[in-house]
């Protein structure tokens, strides 16, 4: 998770914010070579004394400073819009989550069980807190997904604005009322992953944080199992 002093991107989970992680590094790269080519340049032009007699006007350069910069968009855009495609990609899922945003609390719908199980997660209150705990972040109810499993989430809201955030999924869907956006992401490893509401909803946004516990399959199983019973 993301604390006070971390200024880079959250590990990745899912395989899906891992390209999303490459194709960051990939563009500061391009940005970095850039930075660097006009500083010399500048910095050249500073300090030379001379002035060259074919720069003020002259095609072939006009030419060149136009073609470069169209290259490099193109090296930029073309990872962008694999990116893109491979995020809308829809697999079939295993697993499907309803994600329900209120003011300021989420309820998670498992409907592909004989019985559906529904509860509603809060934040937990400061003083409520253990030390185990992150203030501001921790909740009531857990989000319990297994890993290595492909899910679908379907997010709404059943109020206003609201946008269900993961950023170590690479997941940001927004939630609006009378609307059913999906999103889906296979975990790849066990942890508990913290998100919160992206969207300014009203005067407790900041305190309807979200919650994901990934586990083994077998975990999950007797995790649902106990509360369909009960």
């Amino acid at each position: 998770m993301a604390t006070w002093s971390d200024l880079n991107l959250q590990n990745s989970t899912t395989p899906l914010m891992e390209q999303l992680t490459f194709f960051h590094d990939h563009t500061l790269l391009i940005l970095l070579m850039i930075t660097i080519l006009v500083a010399h340049t500048m910095t050249s032009l500073f300090f030379n004394q001379f002035t060259h007699r074919f720069l003020l006007e002259g095609q072939m350069i006009e030419v060149i400073w136009t073609i470069l910069p169209a290259i490099t968009l193109i090296f930029i855009a073309l990872p962008s819009l694999r990116l893109l495609y491979l995020l809308d990609e829809s697999m079939d899922p295993i697993i499907t989550v309803k994600t329900i945003g209120h003011q300021w609390y989420w309820t998670y719908e498992y409907t592909d069980f004989t019985t559906p199980y529904e509860f509603d997660s809060y934040m937990t209150p400061y003083n409520e807190n253990t030390n185990a705990g992150f203030r501001l972040l921790d909740v009531d109810n857990r989000t319990i997904l297994p890993m290595l499993t492909q899910i679908r989430v379907l997010v709404t809201a059943a109020d206003v604005l609201h946008s269900w955030t993961v950023p170590t999924l690479g997941v940001k869907v927004d939630a609006t009322p009378g609307r059913l956006n999906q999103t889906s992401f296979f975990m790849n490893r066990p942890g508990v992953f913290y998100g919160q509401c992206s969207e300014i909803c009203g005067a407790n946004h900041s305190f309807m944080p979200i919650v994901i516990e990934s586990v083994t399959t077998k975990t999950f199983i007797n995790w649902i199992n106990n509360n369909l019973i009960t």
